[in-house]
């Protein structure tokens, strides 16, 4: 199993970002899938979740202003960020999610995306 996120970059606060990740293996249409983030000293963090059937969970820094969504057929996993702020500044990651704790499970783990939002 392989993931590769891109998409990343340098924004002012109030602009968007459209995060991708491509998943090689037949892991990703059966299971859900998560994006998480990073910043440096601290523990990786859940955003947004996706069951395999498309069913969304927001945590609360994401509800209204992040959409994830995903294509089984292209095995694609997207992110779209509005209203960006500059403490969503970390490194986003995307991984296959258990579906009842909401955390990364498997150990797959892309090389991640960098976003930074300037204030």
């Amino acid at each position: 199993a392989q993931l590769m996120e891109f998409g990343g970059g340098l924004v002012q606060a109030g602009g968007s970002l459209r995060l991708s990740c491509a998943a090689s293996g037949s892991f990703f249409s059966v299971n859900a899938m998560g994006w998480f983030r990073q910043v440096p000293g601290k523990e990786r963090e859940l955003v947004a979740a996706i069951s395999s059937g498309g069913a969304s969970h927001y945590t609360d820094s994401a509800k209204g202003r992040f959409t994830i969504s995903r294509d089984n057929a292209r095995q694609m996993l997207w992110l779209q960020m509005d209203s960006l702020k500059p403490e969503d500044t970390a490194m986003y990651y995307c991984a296959i999610t258990d579906t009842l704790t909401l955390h990364p499970m498997g150990g797959y783990w892309g090389q991640g995306t960098q976003v930074t939002v300037s204030s």
